[in-house]
């Protein structure tokens, strides 16, 4: 079986005007996947700023976008109500498909397991939540872990983005056929840099949520540096510093330079890991990490708490790891690599990873199992 399918990535996040940075993760995989197949997204978000059901429907890059706009409301049974209702009309819209390709188990999920017995159509998901992580899965509901249960046990396939995620959702009692795939990264966007900062710089990329990307433990270790080695840059890109003021304000750095930036387009993004000689994750826990990837396909040395897909990369000499939540480990390894002549293969950087999470081969990870899913009707 080779035709080209047409696949609905029926998407718990994705991107929106609501939340424009949301599952895009997610987006690369449907653009992926349309290099092979036509791809049809279909996302429901609540909008707090309308009072009346919108829809808005597009392409981009190729991908044929339905979004739902429903008003917010609080009280659960009325969005449950809404949220149906909007799942109707879109679905009306959306030219007939092939198999449905879920992405986040809860709440989607339901809408894939409904089809699955309506109308007899396959589904596979794609899983990326850090809630399924042992660490943070006793936050999930008796009636949440019930339904995931069988929403998992209906799939063709369960496609977790890392092995350490897979093994905690089979902990966690979500039984299937699982077969790792990973997220997409861009290297020819994201690819081998040439010239560093003049200044030591260290590059810091994520939602800066502090429960997860531990920022404060960061924000330390970035005085403890000032007081050893003087003037540096740290630079914490994808938010703002309002929620760290007071902190930074005690710290009070007088050498270290620490940059808060917001949200960059890819492009940009490339080029601050390119010229940081050092990127940093000091996360409390992550099921992939993206920048992880990203920044050893620019050519940049990473440093990263035992999270997240690193552990699955066969080439060690590219990156560090250390324990949670240890600002002594991270602030020695940051010491380390400052004072070591780093020989880095940045083309065999950038191949590493082109090789295992490239657009190509992540859509052809896919096809493959969307073949086998109709196939044999899993």
């Amino acid at each position: 079986m080779t035709k080209k399918l047409h696949i609905l990535f029926l998407c718990s996040w994705y991107p929106s005007k609501v939340l424009p940075t949301n599952g895009d993760f997610i987006q690369r995989h449907a653009k992926a996947v349309n290099l092979l197949h036509k791809v049809s997204v279909l996302h429901i978000i609540s909008d707090k700023h309308i009072f009346t059901a919108k829809i808005e429907t597009n392409i981009l890059h190729g991908v044929h976008t339905y979004i739902g706009y429903i008003p917010y409301t609080s009280n659960r049974i009325l969005k449950f109500i809404r949220y149906i209702k909007m799942y109707t009309r879109l679905l009306s819209k959306i030219e007939t498909y092939d198999l449905i390709h879920l992405n986040v188990i809860f709440p989607f999920g339901l809408f894939a397991l409904h089809q699955k017995i309506i109308k007899k159509i396959p589904y596979i998901i794609s899983e990326h939540w850090t809630g399924y992580l042992t660490s943070q899965n006793h936050k999930i509901s008796f009636f949440q872990k019930l339904l995931s249960k069988q929403i998992t046990k209906k799939a063709a396939f369960i496609c977790p983005v890392s092995n350490e995620l897979k093994i905690a959702m089979q902990a966690f009692g979500l039984k299937g056929n699982y077969k790792l795939i990973g997220n997409v990264i861009d290297t020819a966007t994201f690819s081998r840099g040439h010239k560093k900062e003049s200044q030591f710089t260290i590059v810091h990329i994520s939602n800066l949520n502090n429960s997860q990307k531990n920022i404060t433990g960061m924000l330390n270790t970035a005085k403890k540096l000032e007081n050893n080695i003087g003037n540096f840059t740290w630079k914490f890109i994808g938010g703002t510093s309002s929620n760290y003021d007071s902190l930074i304000e005690n710290l009070q750095f007088k050498k270290a330079r620490i940059q808060f930036i917001g949200h960059l387009p890819q492009k940009q993004l490339s080029t601050h890991l390119q010229q940081a000689h050092i990127c940093v994750s000091f996360s409390n826990y992550e099921t992939f990490g993206v920048t992880l990837a990203e920044a050893i396909a620019t050519g940049t040395y990473v440093i990263s708490t035992n999270t997240g897909i690193l552990n699955e990369l066969s080439k060690k000499e590219y990156f560090s790891i250390i324990p949670v939540n240890d600002e002594g480990a991270l602030f020695d390894e940051i010491v380390h690599q400052k004072n070591t002549d780093q020989h880095l293969d940045l083309n065999e950087m950038n191949t590493l990873i082109d090789k295992m999470f490239s657009p190509q081969i992540i859509a052809e990870k896919f096809s493959s199992l969307y073949y086998n899913s109709l196939q044999h009707k899993i």
